[in-house]
């Protein structure tokens, strides 16, 4: 893949453009704060909601979405996945200038067709590959997180300059940038979410916590143990690889990697893996939870209420408390 730095990308390009960056949650604020802070001209399109008055304390001028839509060079849609088509809808489509951009920083909503962009516009997409928190942290520090960028629709013959321009603003080519499509983001981030990141590392925590608990073993223990020092052994990946974790832990834990590991996370799971990614490529997934969306996201709701119940999250609450009060 192509990966891209600052040397690639222009900032002049912004000159003269207003940002709208509509929603200003986590991503929503951490990106544009980065960006102003690289000098775009940054508004922000925003509901009356908590968000909207942490916006103005930041020092943003905060207008409706359909106002801000409206006067916008480039419209960057930063709000929940399940918002993005009906806030385009009602708000953003029967305002957008011709030759305007409109972005986004995860594919969802252009590749299962919510939101469906008139011929007389760019549409691109600047996404960093991390935690806004991270994000923002990463700026400040004078570097900045990997990102991605694509082109769906290049309406002007500036589209990828543009996209490029706004990578750097958020320091995302000082890392490095890779060149992909739409569909290939919104694929394997959900599959990623989904299989490993989220859904797997979590149900993997738990049946090892459970799996130590209903055999007798403390909580507190399991609870070190399965997840605790799970971020251990992530940061050690992170910085150097397997390999470099597997120079670190004991010959002993080595040796069990290679022998049991393949037992639990067995070709089966490899097998599941693959319907996961079919049921994303084809759209059964979007379908099922854009769904549960409209509906008020019910079973959403109650798997999080029932996943703060779990003894996993009442333990896991004790023991970070501990450590703050510095016991």
């Amino acid at each position: 893949m192509n990966v891209l730095h600052d040397k690639d990308a222009d900032l002049s390009v912004l000159q003269g453009k207003t940002v709208a960056v509509i929603g200003y949650g986590s991503q929503g604020s951490a990106q544009a704060l980065c960006l102003r802070d690289s000098g775009v001209e940054v508004i922000i399109g925003s509901i009356k909601d908590a968000s909207y008055d942490q916006a103005v304390a930041d020092g943003f001028t905060v207008k409706p979405i359909a106002e801000a839509a409206a006067e916008a060079d480039v419209v960057h849609i930063l709000l929940p996945d399940e918002f993005h088509g009906p806030v385009y809808q009602a708000d953003i489509e029967p305002n957008l200038k011709p030759g305007a951009a409109l972005c986004c920083s995860h594919g969802f909503n252009i590749v299962y067709g919510q939101i469906v962009p008139p011929n007389n516009v760019d549409v691109i997409m600047v996404a960093p590959k991390s935690p806004a928190t991270e994000e923002r942290k990463a700026y400040l520090a004078g570097f900045g997180v990997p990102g991605l960028v694509a082109v769906k629709q290049d309406a002007t013959g500036q589209a990828r300059s543009i996209a490029l321009a706004l990578a750097k603003a958020m320091g995302f080519t000082r890392a490095g940038c890779l060149e992909c499509t739409f569909e290939q983001e919104t694929f394997e981030d959900l599959f990623g979410e989904q299989t490993v990141l989220c859904g797997g590392t979590v149900d993997l925590m738990k049946a090892g916590f459970e799996v130590l608990t209903e055999a007798g073993y403390p909580p507190e223990m399991a609870y070190f143990e399965c997840v605790h020092e799970l971020k251990l052994i992530v940061d050690l990946i992170y910085e150097g690889g397997v390999k470099r974790m597997n120079e670190v832990i004991s010959n002993t834990a080595e040796w069990g990697e290679y022998t049991t590991g393949p037992k639990i996370i067995g070709p089966e799971v490899k097998e599941r893996m693959k319907q996961a990614l079919k049921e994303i490529e084809d759209g059964t997934f979007a379908r099922r939870w854009l769904e549960e969306s409209r509906r008020g996201a019910p079973n959403l709701l109650a798997r999080r209420e029932e996943l703060g119940k779990h003894q996993l999250e009442i333990v896991g609450d004790k023991i970070r408390s501990m450590f703050e009060r510095g016991e």
